[in-house]
């Protein structure tokens, strides 16, 4: 297989990133005067028509395995796809992914007109905003997820405020309605979809600091760790990974998807910014 191009480097003097064109991946994150923010695996695959383990991958145009359980790519095509850059000035860059873009089999998989853009701006706050517009004549549906790994420095010590009272769909029971009560904390495998897209403190003890996120346009807060069964089963994460890891996304999926009318845009918007404590 072939290896991935050199990322575009976007930098100033309040922060500085790297972006693959293929997925359009944000791979790096690191504030002026702080550590990395994004967490990539060691073991990730920096090539052509695979997934990278870590970053920011783009879920779309569909969540996981869809609604009905059987599409494929899980987590739809647009992490595997190459973008076309449209625009960088060193802290903004613009990405572009079309329905012409596409291969005969993702075009089979999602028969619809589409332009979608995502922009990533870099400094204190990274900042990705994914809007998508029907270019075509009948309204289409889509789930999305802006997959964001987060780097802890110990994720049993961490904890999530500002779900507490939030229902969620947790995956690894298979129980749909679920309340959260208090802060979210880990203590094994996690992979939940709560139904909020409000803001939220990742508080990391051990890194001594708080990532402040916060979202637009997005129904969900997917919460992920895969623990130790489930880091031992793919190729892509060392087994002991987990352990400094934790995805925040921000998504709408499940129920929560989103129709989007012939020449309208939908956008979902996610932010970061790191307080040190």
């Amino acid at each position: 297989m072939t290896a991935l191009q050199q990322p575009l480097a976007l930098a100033n003097d309040q922060g500085i990133a790297t972006v693959y064109t293929q997925g359009a991946h944000v791979a790096s994150w690191t504030p002026a005067r702080q550590d990395p923010v994004l967490f990539v695996s060691r073991q990730a695959r920096f090539l052509e028509g695979k997934a990278i383990r870590g970053g920011v991958p783009i879920c779309f145009p569909w969540f996981g395995p869809g609604r009905d359980g059987q599409r494929s790519p899980a987590h739809g095509f647009a992490r595997t796809t190459p973008w076309t850059p449209v625009s960088s000035d060193g802290t903004t860059a613009v990405f572009r992914l079309t329905d012409t873009d596409l291969g005969d089999q993702e075009r089979a998989s999602f028969r619809h007109s589409f332009s979608a853009d995502f922009t990533v701006t870099v400094g204190t706050t990274l900042e990705m905003t994914l809007a998508t517009t029907n270019t075509g004549d009948e309204p289409f549906e889509i789930d999305e997820a802006l997959h964001t790994y987060l780097a802890v420095g110990d994720v049993r010590s961490v904890s999530i405020e500002g779900l507490d009272g939030v229902s969620y769909v947790d995956k690894v029971t298979g129980n749909k309605d679920v309340v959260q009560a208090g802060d979210v904390r880990f203590s094994g495998e996690t992979d939940r979809v709560y139904r909020s897209g409000d803001p939220l403190v990742v508080v990391d003890p051990l890194l001594g600091r708080k990532l402040h996120i916060t979202m637009e346009g997005a129904a969900n807060t997917v919460v992920w760790n895969p623990w130790t069964e489930k880091a031992m089963e793919m190729g892509d994460f060392a087994d002991e990974e987990w352990t400094q890891m934790l995805c925040v996304e921000g998504a709408n999926a499940l129920d929560d998807y989103v129709t989007v009318a012939p020449g309208e845009t939908h956008a979902i918007t996610y932010r970061i910014a790191v307080e040190s404590v």
